[in-house]
């Protein structure tokens, strides 16, 4: 029972094998399928046309996802750490609005049953997990997550200071009739949208306009250059594909035989 447990958990959770790689182009097709399947559902000449096999096609997959997010809980030592964890409850999300479906039959319910069908597209982020330097970038935003938010905090603040400036300086016929849309149309302007809907007319009011229009591009780059640095530090090297079975933890070491997280054996089949 170990070693089946062991080598399906290889074949699941790692891709440095043949069976591996061939279970991940396998899910891989299955989820962008999946994710076509769902976007053609919405198109209504399509739908109509096609929607008996649209939906045999969407229980066949959603079949598929079900037996995979079970597999992926029997080769592992500690299912609850797969379950509560992010790409758990992603599988589980992909898997249960088939199934919730059946329970919102009734014309009262169509809002919901749209809601559950349009839920089903989430299913694309089942391919960050096998995105390398998607782990990557979530570590560089987690470790950069205090900077930024300071920084968001900080571009805020100047935000009302200038919306405030601006509610000032013009008039309502401009468009400016109150301090919250003022501030609304300071981080439209700031962050080089600019819609359209609101302009100032004064020309001081279109003088602060350009100050915040050549405040934004240099505001932009700010977030950027941060997480750009915490990729660098954090960037790892020869790194494997090789999933922890007890904590879950991935990104070890070329050759590792123990888990950097909870120090328990990688493939130790006898435990």
């Amino acid at each position: 029972m170990k070693k089946w447990k062991h080598r399906l958990h290889e074949i699941i959770y790692e891709a440095d094998t043949p069976a591996g790689k061939l279970f991940d182009v396998f899910l891989l097709i299955t989820i962008l399928l999946s994710v076509v399947f769902v976007a053609l559902e919405s198109v209504a000449a399509v739908d109509a046309q096609y929607h008996d096999y649209l939906d045999l096609a969407e229980w066949i997959i959603t079949l598929l996802f079900t037996i995979e997010y079970f597999l992926r809980i029997i080769s592992v030592t500690k299912p609850l750490n797969y379950i509560f964890s992010f790409y758990g409850i992603i599988d589980l999300l992909s898997t249960l609005p088939k199934y919730l479906s059946l329970f919102f039959m009734g014309s009262h319910n169509l809002v919901a049953l749209k809601a559950l069908r349009l839920l089903r597209v989430f299913r694309i982020l089942k391919l960050t997990q096998y995105i390398s330097e998607s782990n990557t970038l979530l570590k560089a935003l987690k470790s950069s997550r205090r900077k930024i938010a300071v920084f968001v905090f900080s571009v805020f603040v100047l935000c009302i200071i200038f919306g405030t400036l601006m509610y000032l300086v013009e008039d309502e016929s401009s468009g400016f009739t109150s301090i919250p849309r003022s501030i609304y149309w300071c981080i439209v302007t700031l962050t080089t949208v600019g819609y359209g809907d609101i302009a100032p007319q004064s020309p001081l009011g279109q003088l602060l306009a350009s100050f915040i229009m050549i405040m934004g591009y240099g505001i932009i780059a700010v977030p950027t250059g941060i997480v750009t640095a915490e990729m660098t530090k954090k960037k790892e090297t020869d790194t494997n594909t090789q999933a922890c079975p007890h904590c879950m933890t991935t990104s070890h070491k070329e050759g590792a035989i123990y888990c950097h997280h909870c120090s328990k054996p990688l493939n130790d089949v006898n435990e």
